[in-house]
């Protein structure tokens, strides 16, 4: 493998110059850099970065922790972090914590040793807090936790379009399949469909509290949810599941009770993955900004390490998808009223 010395000799310079042009130093002049990057490009000359990084304080690099990377959203996360730092110059390590908080921790501990120049961070579901010992700049995404920097969706906002989307559908009974309760993501998106719906089941004086169940934002609990939810001979018109994981399940469930959508139940999901589109009928979902959340999370922890910035949370906007999976209440005899200040 060449040195930078074998580069200096092919482009007949001292080593302190071939190493100024090939960090990009402005005092070598253009011609004389060229001459350099040919010789370095002609022996396939590579710097050495972990070098480079001691001297600089800097790898160029950033840790990206996430509790499931089979969860499509995070998946999706994972990708668009990684074309960002890539287009900044940086590299990306990717962890799956498995949502486990031993496990987030530990690789708190392998990735700051690895001195990577800062962490994104999806805490676990168990995380209250991370270790304060860690000097390099953090910020969490989707999931807030008190003290770090947050970008995140405006999840309750999001589940109100969702559910007012439905009721203007002439929905009077909303099912919901609500994420665990512990989880934030899962409590504020439960929180906007409250916010449609309690008003509705008020005046309708249905029962609130049986047709919400609460689990898991997988598909196979999703289905488990929606076949409790539909077998019911009073089951709900519609359902609004807290993912799309959950709804995808739900679509299954109401096949298998030979139910069909959206004629006898409309189902709409949250995040909308790749796979919403795929199935039959394609799913009415929200739409997370996962390319913009990247984006601003990638920049506000390299600005992190350049300065002490305020603590910023970044609450981006939704999009909801309407497409086949929703449609009109088979019974549509009510003019429902939905709170004002839902």
């Amino acid at each position: 493998m060449a040195s930078i010395g074998d580069v200096a000799k092919r482009a007949g310079v001292s080593l302190g110059t071939a190493s100024r042009a090939i960090n990009g130093n402005p005092a070598v002049s253009p011609q004389l850099r060229e001459r350099v990057l040919a010789a370095a490009a002609e022996l396939d000359y590579r710097p050495n970065v972990l070098a480079r990084a001691l001297r600089s304080s800097r790898t160029h690099s950033l840790g990206l922790i996430v509790p499931d990377v089979t969860n499509p959203f995070f998946g999706e996360l994972a990708k668009h972090v990684e074309q960002v730092a890539a287009g900044m110059g940086y590299t990306v390590m990717l962890a799956n914590s498995n949502d486990d908080p031993k496990a987030e921790a530990e690789y708190i501990k392998v990735l700051v040793g690895r001195q990577v120049d800062g962490l994104l961070i999806v805490p676990s579901e168990q995380t209250r807090q991370l270790p304060r010992e860690t000097k390099v700049p953090i910020v969490v995404v989707d999931r807030p936790m008190r003290g770090y920097p947050l970008v995140a969706s405006d999840h309750r906002a999001g589940a109100v379009a969702a559910v007012q989307h439905l009721v203007s559908l002439g929905h009077r009974r909303i099912g919901c399949i609500a994420g665990p309760r512990h989880l934030s993501v899962a409590r504020e998106r439960y929180e906007g469909y409250r916010s449609v719906t309690a008003p509705i089941y008020r005046e309708n004086g249905f029962d609130f509290a049986g047709d919400t169940i609460v689990t898991r934002f997988d598909y196979d609990c999703g289905y488990e949810a929606a076949l409790k939810l539909l077998a019911r001979p009073d089951r709900p018109s519609a359902i609004f599941a807290s993912s799309d994981q959950q709804a995808i399940g739900a679509l299954r469930a109401a096949a298998d009770l030979d139910l069909k959508v959206p004629d006898d139940v409309s189902i709409m999901g949250f995040d909308a993955i790749s796979l919403a589109k795929l199935v039959t009928p394609r799913l009415t979902t929200v739409a997370q900004p996962i390319a913009a959340i990247a984006d601003i999370a990638v920049r506000t922890v390299l600005r992190l390490r350049q300065e002490d910035a305020k603590l910023e949370r970044h609450r981006l906007p939704t999009l909801l998808q309407s497409a086949n999976s929703t449609g009109p209440a088979a019974s549509n005899v009510i003019e429902l009223k939905v709170s004002k200040d839902a």
